[in-house]
């Protein structure tokens, strides 16, 4: 499955308002059951060395529709959640998405955001 949104100028800063709303708004395509790393929705917004700083965003996610459990590390490993690593194995599990000592299986259940 391939997602899209639409990317931002490089050569422009983006306010941290801004670009919170495009990790927010590429996050909720990820649908259930899939999963989707930090660094691949960086690169479909058009920062792609800005993993970190989408990590961040995510932890700050005011929405409940902004499925932030849904994205993981580039290794496959669950990585942080602002209600605790164990919560969102759970809901991932929930979803239908295996772990296994820590780690998604991204061939399995990773998303590829496409950028456009």
């Amino acid at each position: 499955m391939h997602l899209s949104v639409t990317p931002i100028h490089r050569n422009k800063i983006k306010a941290p308002r801004a670009f919170h709303g495009l990790v927010y708004q590429t996050t909720k395509q990820i649908p259930k059951g899939n999963v989707a790393t930090y660094a691949e929705i960086a690169r479909a917004i058009g920062c792609p060395k800005s993993a970190r700083a989408v990590g961040n965003a995510l932890n700050r996610n005011p929405y409940s529709e902004v499925p932030c459990h849904r994205v993981v590390r580039s290794d496959g490993v669950v990585g942080g959640y602002a209600h605790g690593s164990h919560v969102k194995a759970r809901r991932l599990i929930t979803e239908g998405v295996t772990i296994t000592s820590g780690r998604v299986d991204l061939a399995r259940f990773g998303t590829t955001i496409k950028r456009c």
